[in-house]
């Protein structure tokens, strides 16, 4: 009984986050392209015909670059509101297209996947848990500030993608004019490591065992800067950054356990995954 997560890209280039077991999986978001998407799954021995969804978050050019051509090629149905799709401007008509509501869960195989509201500059954005028997998985990304929401689901997560978009001085002293910092500060702007530290120390729960530091500013954070930040409160969680360059490995999330990364990938297209522990 385990989920088995990658972050296949994080950051302003493109976001595109797995998670699934071993029959079922979905894609929050769908920010790198279709054959950037397969190129990396089929790295990490993660097979496509295990796709059974796709849930976009909002829509920003980041979180849903690559959906129509994956959708089509791949026969995937697209869970998004309304909201979005008229201002991402998409044509959907000939797509399985479903909406869903926030804290109703929506049922993809064996996975539930609960979506609900967040702060962030977009029409209509979300952040999700996905659930599989007692395992819970949270993609909190793009969020202008932790707002209960977001604390009473990451509180009950096994393993979460929490944003670090930038440091605080990093960002003051850098180049972007000054109506961008102010946006990226805002309350729909994005989490600081500050911010996203003090979730994670005031709110974690004991048994959270993987913490995904993902979304970083190319220009204003530094993957050294946020990993030793963080291991310095980590505890019994394994901090993993998240690469805007390339997925990350493949990690098993169990509802008691601490995990470690498989060191080799065996594909999981029809046989269950097989892993390597260091």
């Amino acid at each position: 009984m385990s989920l088995y997560i990658t972050a296949l890209a994080s950051g302003s280039n493109g976001n595109c986050y797995y998670i699934g077991n071993d029959k079922d999986a979905i894609l929050i978001d769908a920010g790198i392209s279709c054959r950037e998407t397969e190129k990396r799954m089929k790295r990490l021995g993660l097979c496509m015909t295990k796709l059974k969804a796709v849930f976009i978050s909002h829509e920003h050019s980041d979180h849903i670059r690559g959906l129509y051509s994956l959708a089509k090629k791949h026969s995937l149905p697209i869970y998004i509101t309304d909201p979005t799709i008229k201002y991402a401007k998409l044509y959907l008509d000939h797509f399985a297209v479903k909406s869903f509501t926030a804290y109703e869960p929506v049922t993809i195989g064996s996975l539930s996947i609960t979506a609900f509201p967040k702060f962030h500059d977009a029409a209509d954005p979300y952040s999700f848990v996905v659930t599989f028997k007692h395992i819970n998985v949270g993609v909190f990304t793009d969020i202008g500030l932790p707002c209960q929401h977001v604390i009473s689901h990451f509180s009950r997560c096994h393993a979460a993608f929490l944003e670090t978009n930038y440091d605080e001085e990093m960002l003051d002293k850098g180049g972007y004019p000054q109506y961008l910092k102010n946006r990226i500060h805002g309350d729909k702007g994005h989490l600081s490591n500050k911010q996203a530290l003090e979730l994670f120390k005031r709110h974690r729960p004991p048994f959270m065992s993987h913490l995904f530091l993902s979304h970083l500013s190319k220009n204003n954070n530094c993957p050294k800067l946020v990993s030793e930040l963080f291991n310095q409160h980590a505890g019994q969680t394994k901090i993993i950054v998240a690469s805007r360059f390339e997925a990350t490995p493949v990690y098993t999330i169990t509802p008691d356990s601490i995990s470690t990364p498989q060191m080799h990938y065996t594909s999981v297209c029809d046989v269950q995954l097989e892993l390597s522990f260091a």
